[in-house]
């Protein structure tokens, strides 16, 4: 699979979702884009993991020991 943006695989997805449970495909084609989703799936996980890990070294302290921070929005 092509380099791909998590917001676009993520849309695919849903696209895929929503195709199959409207049930109007043969069971050759549901079963093609069933595994595409499935492929998509996990490629979002992957970067989803990815993510998380980058986050979690950002938030490391000087010792490097993971520091816990509230989450604060804009306005708070």
């Amino acid at each position: 699979m092509a380099e791909i943006k998590f917001e676009d695989a993520l849309k695919r997805l849903e696209e895929i979702v929503d195709t199959l449970e409207k049930g109007e495909l043969s069971l050759d084609k549901s079963l093609k884009i069933f595994e595409q989703g499935v492929r998509l799936s996990r490629l979002c996980n992957k970067m989803l993991d990815k993510a998380e890990k980058k986050v979690e070294i950002l938030m490391r302290d000087e010792k490097g020991e993971l520091e816990a921070k509230p989450f604060e929005t804009e306005g708070e």
